[in-house]
């Protein structure tokens, strides 16, 4: 008899599926991944069902479903309509979704900023986060997770309040966590928000500096700025992408930088999609896994 292969089908909103993720469900060990894009949330309890009533109950294990796209939000609502899909006890998937990359990477930018609080015998219970680039899906969610850990945060808006304030809205009511938004729309504005923060996290696009050299002399409270742009200039000024815990100047805070982020992110990334294909057992992957597993690899 042939031997049943690992199978992955991939889900996005979007016109296209992300190479980036496609890489890593390869080096995961997946021997067969497919790709359905523009799909609907309409259509996803019509596929999850094809995947799953297509294969006896015993190779389930061996069968996932990834949702990528790009609005967390949208993710959540595929994510649960897959999930409830399922026709257990007999037929049931493992199902994922890390839209953008956003969960698995917000996940390795909290657990680092966990670490060296650690060091610092603190955690993020109580702690004011002040959250850059907090419209797209990793400030976004990297919020939410700190919110989650028991912190104070604040989403930050360049475009001003509206956008910004929808999303600490709608996280807030979906999850049940407090989450403000405030506008930094100008120096001043970013200036005053900055004050009062004991972890900044910078999430901004690729390339654009948000928080200055200058921005970080006020700084007062500071104890961990994380930078998640790779692409100089650094988000963060002066923030090495190599900096895991590096002393930023003027501050008693320190500072972490893209590529310490990003190989938390890998890692955990890699563990998800790996525990989904070795046909142990069926799980799903959410928010509270993706930090739990970052965790691990950042060594909190």
């Amino acid at each position: 008899m042939t031997q049943k292969r690992a199978i992955l089908h991939f889900i996005t909103p979007l016109k296209n599926v992300s190479p980036f993720d496609v890489n890593m469900a390869t080096d995961s060990g997946f021997d067969v991944i497919v790709p359905y894009t523009d799909v609907d949330l309409k259509e996803v309890q019509a596929l999850v069902q094809d995947a799953i009533f297509s294969r006896a109950p015993e190779d389930g294990a061996l069968t996932a479903v990834l949702i990528g796209g790009r609005d967390p939000l949208l993710a959540f609502d595929m994510f649960d309509r897959a999930k409830n899909s399922m026709v257990k006890p007999h037929f049931e998937i493992s199902v994922m979704t890390d839209p953008s990359g956003a969960f698995t990477t917000a996940a390795g930018m909290v657990a680092i900023t966990e670490k060296h609080l650690k060091a610092k015998n603190l955690t993020l219970n109580g702690l004011d986060v002040v959250v850059f680039g907090a419209t797209g899906p990793v400030g976004s969610i990297a919020g939410l997770m700190a919110a989650q850990s028991g912190a104070k945060v604040t989403l930050v808006g360049y475009d001003g309040l509206q956008r910004v304030s929808a999303r600490a809205d709608a996280f807030g009511e979906r999850f049940g966590v407090a989450l403000a938004g405030a506008d930094g729309s100008d120096e001043a504005k970013k200036a005053a928000l900055i004050d009062k923060a004991d972890i900044i996290l910078s999430a901004g696009p690729a390339g654009q500096q948000i928080v200055s050299a200058a921005n970080l002399k006020t700084a007062s409270k500071l104890k961990v700025a994380v930078d998640v742009n790779a692409v100089p200039p650094a988000g963060v000024e002066g923030l090495d992408a190599f900096a895991d815990g590096t002393p930023i100047p003027g501050t008693n805070g320190v500072g972490v930088g893209a590529l310490a982020i990003g190989n938390v992110k890998f890692k955990t990334e890699h563990e998800l999609l790996e525990k989904m294909r070795s046909g142990t057992e069926r799980f799903y992957a959410g928010v509270a896994e993706s930090l739990e597993a970052a965790r691990r690899h950042a060594g909190v």
